[in-house]
Order: structure tokens, then C-alpha cells, then sequence
């Protein structure tokens, strides 16, 4: 195995990275560790040293997505294994990703059981996301949104334009790789209770997980998810025509605003495909 770079993203996580730096040290002691500190207003600089472990700060917080970009640029390995530092992660387990990987994959995720979710609602939002992940990319999708993964440093590099600032990084480079045609694995691990307090705030994240199934579709292929809503205002249209010419003979303003409505909606699909095809568009 080539060299192995171990990028954890922390904000605020002293009390974990206390127990996990150890751990990580014992199960991969030949690998770098790069901690990302977010901004943090604890001591999880000084755990770092006292652990021997590279620590990049930030002078306030930019989000876990940005910390995951820094990390990824900073690290040297030709692997990059991507896990949170507030101890839900077990360092036993990158064994196994890295066992994966060799086998011709160039991501491999983590995915975590129903038993590992953290709390009834994001389990089924994440449900969701998987399906609809699936769906979209036709292939298994096990876990959209974990965050412990082992990939290869240029591929990943690639993507790193694309990623988001703030929690959405997982889905963003799982469906960037789906649809570069790289191929992803996914290993069932079991994720541990976190140790101290989360950083999401369920309200203002609950939005953005909203628009994470808007992105899942204009990440890999817009027009799976602008075709069917055409089709679906084109039928209501059909439907309220038909509705109208029997029981008043003639064609109503609302039939022909549904048939707009397709028409326009099917256009943006038409565009949303060509820039996404743009986006994802290398010079070799």
C-alpha cells in the first residue's frame, strides 16, 4: 500500500481526539494524520501536539466541507482516509477500507446500519438519499452521507472545485465519482455514539439536507429528474383539458399554463445537462 494520509476534521472535538489519536496511531502507525481544526475554541490544538499530530487551524470556522478541501491538499499520501474526529469512527476499521480499495475501487465507504444512525430522523432522511441516490445513479448507494471513506488522492483532487463548504461533501464526491465512472464500494462498519455535542443544527441543516436531493440529481444527471416532473405537469394538463372539454367544451388557460410549465421545465432539464456535462469536462 502506498503512503496513507488520515485527514479528521475538527471543530471543537478536544475531549475526542484525546481518546482517537492514540488509536489512530496504534492501528496505522505508519501514516500521516493531518487534524483540520475548524475555527476551534478548545484545546484541540494542544491534544494534537501532545499527540505528535500535524494540526492545520483556521482563525474561525469555514465548515466541515472546507476543512475536508484544506486536509485533502495538504496531505501527501497517495490514499486519503476521510474521518470525523469526535469519535464515532473506529481506526480498526481502515484496515478494511484500504483491503477494498486494493481490490480496483477508487472510493470506498463506510456505511453505517440503521442502528448507527443518529436518531430516528436522520436515519430516514438518509434512507431516503440512498434511495433516491440509487435510483439516480443505477447503482447500489449504501450510505450517501458517512463520512468515513478511503480514496485515491488524484481522484478525489479532481472534485475538490465542486465540494461544498459545509456538510454536503459526502454526497457531492460520491455522485462526482458515479458519474466520472469511478468505481465506488461500500463496507458495513458500526459507528459509535459521537462524544460531545453535534454541530448541526436541525433546523438551518435540516434545509440544507433538503437541498442535498435537489443535488444529488443535478450532480450526476439533471434530465432523471426534470423529464418525470415534465411528464408529470404535461399529464396534469392533459388531465384538466379533459376534465374541461366535457364539462364545458372548450380548452381552459389553466390546461395550457400546465403545458407551458412542461415544455419549460423540460428545457431547463435540456441545459442543466449540458452544464453539468461541463462541469465534470477535463483538459488531459
Amino acid at each position: 500500500m502506498s503512503r496513507l494520509s488520515i485527514v479528521l476534521p475538527a471543530k471543537n472535538e478536544a475531549a475526542a481526539l484525546k481518546d482517537l489519536l492514540p488509536r489512530l496511531r496504534a492501528a496505522q502507525p505508519e501514516a500521516e494524520i493531518i487534524v483540520v481544526d475548524d475555527g476551534s475554541t478548545d484545546d484541540t490544538r494542544d491534544v494534537c501536539s501532545g499527540a505528535g499530530v500535524l494540526c492545520l487551524s483556521s482563525p474561525y470556522s469555514m465548515g466541515n466541507g472546507a476543512a475536508i478541501k484544506r486536509g485533502a491538499r495538504a496531505a501527501s499520501g497517495e490514499v486519503i482516509v476521510f474521518m470525523d474526529g469526535d469519535g464515532q469512527h473506529d481506526p480498526a476499521d481502515i484496515a478494511r477500507l484500504l483491503g477494498k480499495l486494493d481490490e480496483g475501487f477508487d472510493m470506498v465507504v463506510g456505511a453505517r446500519d440503521w442502528g448507527s444512525q443518529a436518531g430516528v430522523g436522520r436515519g430516514v432522511a438518509n434512507t431516503i438519499y440512498n434511495w433516491l441516490a440509487t435510483r439516480m445513479t443505477g447503482h447500489q448507494v449504501a450510505d450517501l452521507t458517512s463520512g468515513f471513506r478511503a480514496v485515491r488522492a488524484g481522484r478525489f483532487r479532481e472534485f475538490l472545485h465542486l465540494l461544498p463548504n459545509g456538510f454536503s461533501y459526502p454526497t457531492t464526491s460520491t455522485m462526482a465519482f458515479f458519474r466520472s465512472a469511478y468505481p465506488v464500494a461500500y463496507l458495513p462498519i458500526k459507528a459509535a455514539q459521537r462524544i460531545g455535542k453535534s454541530h448541526i443544527k436541525p433546523i438551518r441543516d435540516g434545509i440544507r439536507f433538503l437541498l442535498i436531493i435537489f443535488k444529488i440529481a443535478t450532480l450526476y444527471s439533471p434530465l432523471k429528474l426534470f423529464a418525470p416532473a415534465s411528464a408529470i405537469f404535461f399529464l396534469l394538463g392533459l388531465a384538466n383539458y379533459a376534465w374541461t372539454y366535457f364539462h364545458y367544451g372548450r380548452l381552459t388557460n389553466m390546461s395550457t399554463l400546465m403545458w407551458s410549465a412542461a415544455v419549460i421545465v423540460f428545457l431547463i432539464g435540456l441545459i442543466s445537462e449540458q452544464i453539468t456535462a461541463l462541469t465534470y469536462r477535463r483538459d488531459e
